[in-house]
């Protein structure tokens, strides 16, 4: 079984190199017309029109049907992000809920606390999903609880980590609803490491902060060690 599981984690990591470029990586693409992506069921989702790595997506029902044995039930609140949907998110939180922030890189701060700079998220690779619920309060009692030990204990078996846990000395807050799938973004992250630049993130409101900030060192690769291996 574990020569098996090998097996298919260098099947996925072949995959995932072929046809990577930055653009890929910054997300400047639409998964809609992407055929490595595909469409998430209503079944795991009450949003429309979200995308997943097929591989990702696989997984993921595994997953699901699995903690749904355990009385759990895991739905996606966000999959795929492109680079324009991260540009809206970021812009709008620019222009509105951290406006009277006056000093850029600070305000940048501020929003890079749970949302990323655009061509920096790693939902723009079709490997990372939100589950359940977006606030750490829910996880921490009831049934958000039981859901998170449950992933503590299972996610991994299907491929999947926490990139955001606690302790971390970069990157952004601890977010417990947040979790990747590792055959597939372990090497998107290699790639990001060896080929992305901080220069080369712009294009949105505040991306001259980008440089300052080091925003591919601290954001994109300051993520849980077990995620990195």
């Amino acid at each position: 079984m574990f020569k098996n599981i090998l097996l298919c984690w260098c099947f996925a990591t072949v995959v995932s190199a072929q046809n990577t470029t930055v653009e890929y990586v910054m997300g400047k693409f639409d998964p809609a017309q992407d055929k490595r992506f595909v469409k998430i069921d209503k079944a795991y989702t009450d949003k429309k029109e979200m995308y997943l790595r097929q591989e990702a997506y696989i997984a993921f029902k595994k997953m699901a049907i699995a903690a749904k044995k355990d009385g759990i039930s895991l739905k996606i609140v966000s999959a795929t992000r492109n680079f324009a949907q991260q540009k809206a998110i970021w812009e709008t939180k620019w222009q509105t809920k951290y406006a009277h922030i006056q000093d850029p890189q600070q305000r940048a701060l501020k929003i890079l606390e749970f949302s990323s700079m655009p061509g920096s998220s790693r939902h723009h690779w079709g490997t990372d999903m939100d589950l359940n619920d977006l606030n750490n309060e829910y996880f921490a009692t009831g049934a958000g609880k039981k859901m998170y030990d449950w992933l503590l204990q299972h996610a991994a078996t299907f491929g999947f980590c926490q990139p955001y846990s606690a302790g971390r000395t970069d990157g952004y807050q601890e977010e417990k609803w947040h979790w990747t799938y590792m055959p597939l973004s372990k090497p998107l992250t290699d790639f990001a490491k060896a080929h992305l630049t901080d220069a080369q993130i712009k294009g949105f409101l505040g991306a001259e902060t980008a440089i300052r900030i080091e925003i591919v060192k601290r954001y994109i690769l300051g993520i849980n060690l077990l995620c990195k291996q």
